[in-house]
């Protein structure tokens, strides 16, 4: 959050979502097919990784820069891993995982926290509310985005290798993100690519490479076994060191309101996360 937060300006929204995703993917996918990892063959193994590439890709990455725009790297961070709540929903739902008293208590803890933090977001024109215009809004959409996302990857992987499947998925659905950075007029494909620093090289370098890349294969191989809820539980560290990078290096604070909605909200994750030794 705090690399994209950094070069967002000088590259563009959309051309920094797309940089973060195909590169990435043609790494993972060269070091699949290293590995002897078998290619993605047959209609349903393609249609499942095309629409994981639409709703994790595509959309997870396209929400997150736009809302990176509109809010701080810090809180952005605690919105985005609210997903863990929907997907702990979505995995008992479709899978049977059991989220118990203490984890529902949390979903309901978190849905408040998610509420606070969105109060001081919106902006209030007499009786109308400009939801678009606010960087949680945005956030929020990529939250859920990328918690469908975390569970669509079981059944892409019926059909695929997960790690081949993670790989094309962020190539196909970096694509679109090239045509909106293109018609959007994107700094980086305006001409001004070459006035990027190397502090700014290095920033879209990280988070293609340590923040997709990396993580992606890890995450979605680890999502084809285990709970997913408590999978994508861990992700609550990452506000964490979003907000305290977000300090040092840009920085960012949170108002009173929206640090209680920070609190209240990883609290909610964490009681999702780690019902069961709590019971």
């Amino acid at each position: 959050m705090v690399a994209m937060k950094q070069v967002l300006p000088k590259a563009g929204p959309f051309f920094v979502s797309s940089f973060r995703l195909i590169p990435a993917g043609l790494l993972i996918i060269a070091y699949a097919a290293s590995r002897g990892r078998k290619q993605p063959s047959g209609f349903s193994a393609w249609l499942s990784i095309f629409l994981f590439a639409l709703v994790d890709a595509a959309c997870f990455q396209g929400f997150l820069a736009e809302g990176l725009q509109r809010t701080s790297a810090g809180l952005g961070s605690v919105i985005i891993d609210s997903q863990p709540l929907t997907v702990a929903v979505l995995a008992a739902l479709l899978f049977g995982e059991s989220i118990g008293f203490i984890g529902a208590a949390g979903l309901v803890l978190g849905v408040i926290g998610l509420l606070l933090l969105e109060v001081p977001a919106l902006s209030v024109d007499g009786s109308n509310f400009s939801l678009w215009g606010s960087g949680e809004w945005w956030m929020l959409l990529a939250a859920q985005s990328m918690a469908v996302g975390t569970v669509m990857i079981r059944w892409v992987t019926k059909y695929s290798d997960p790690v081949m499947a993670t790989g094309w998925h962020m190539v196909i659905g970096g694509l679109p993100l090239v045509l909106i950075s293109i018609l959007n007029h994107d700094p980086a494909l305006s001409g001004s690519f070459n006035e990027l620093t190397s502090s700014d090289l290095l920033a879209l370098l990280y988070t293609s490479i340590f923040g997709s890349a990396i993580s992606y294969s890890v995450f979605f191989y680890y999502a084809t076994r285990g709970s997913l809820t408590k999978l994508s539980s861990l992700t609550f560290l990452t506000p964490m060191f979003a907000s305290i990078f977000g300090f040092l290096y840009l920085g960012e604070t949170l108002s009173p309101l929206q640090l209680v909605g920070a609190l209240v909200t990883i609290l909610g994750i964490y009681m999702v996360n780690y019902r069961d030794s709590m019971e």
